[in-house]
């Protein structure tokens, strides 16, 4: 039978880390890094490859901050992709496994992600749909106290990251990837909406219900097309794939001043 060749280049641990020094990734950075495995071509190793090179370049004294979303620990009655029958969702609420930072796996955010949360020394942050994993010398800092009713805001890592001036590493992802811009939502007018997911609290497992800030990736390719061009963004290839390099806090600021003029949403009244 025949084979489709393998595409190139071929990445290695030595090669994504030159690539990425070549980028601008610093020792001792921290840095919230989105990433698609298969944009770098062949990379040998798979995802531990691309976690080992980003760990060589940050050194001892650097942090690497990774998404580790659960987005399927939530109401089904809002489910899209798909949807399930209304006759399923008190059972699946009754059911959801309640999130579990040590073993619920990632959905939806990659292999790289994956493979960050189960390394070793890895912490997570407590959140049942937003949380993150970090590994290195802020690690803990940064997941530390991330609240049910705040998921991208001020009680979130994203809010730690940029009190620690982070960057942003988009690695072969686009900006609609970029959560950071979501802190921004969190600063102006925005709807208010009620988030359910199955968490473990001091009586057990419940199925809880809070109050938190609507948050949407529309427009975000718009927003990140914007920033890169009025502000410092570094850019370049490592591999096959299109990488940036930025700071975290400018892109919150300028998402606080872009979306409210092209994105303005109502707020929820009081």
């Amino acid at each position: 039978m025949p084979t489709t060749p393998l595409s190139g280049p071929m990445c290695t641990r030595e090669s994504l880390a030159s690539g990425l020094r070549g980028i601008g990734l610093r020792a001792g950075d921290t840095v919230l890094a989105h990433s698609s495995l298969s944009s770098l071509g062949w990379v040998c190793g798979g995802p531990a490859t691309v976690v080992r090179a980003l760990l060589d370049v940050l050194g001892d004294d650097g942090t690497l901050v990774v998404p580790t979303q659960t987005g399927d620990n939530s109401d089904p009655a809002l489910w899209r992709d798909p949807p399930v029958p209304e006759s399923w969702w008190a059972d699946i609420r009754a059911s959801m496994p309640p999130y579990d930072a040590r073993t619920t796996p990632t959905r939806g955010v990659g292999v790289v992600p994956e493979t960050l949360r189960t390394w070793p020394g890895a912490v997570r942050s407590a959140h049942p749909q937003t949380s993150f994993a970090a590994v290195g010398a802020r690690a803990a800092a940064i997941v530390d106290g991330h609240a049910p009713d705040c998921r991208l805001g001020e009680r979130s890592p994203l809010a730690r990251l940029e009190e620690a001036e982070a960057r942003v590493l988009l690695l072969g992802a686009g900006y609609e990837s970029c959560t950071t811009f979501h802190l921004a939502e969190y600063r102006i007018p925005a709807p208010r909406v009620e988030n359910s997911f199955a968490m473990t609290t001091p009586q057990g497992r419940r199925w809880t219900t809070v109050r938190d800030t609507s948050i949407t990736d529309d427009r975000f390719g718009e927003l990140g097309a914007a920033f890169e061009r009025e502000r410092p963004v570094l850019r370049g290839r490592v591999g096959a794939a299109e990488v940036r390099l930025f700071s975290l806090p400018d892109a919150v600021a300028f998402a606080e001043a872009w979306l409210p003029r092209h994105r303005p949403r109502p707020a929820s009244p009081m």
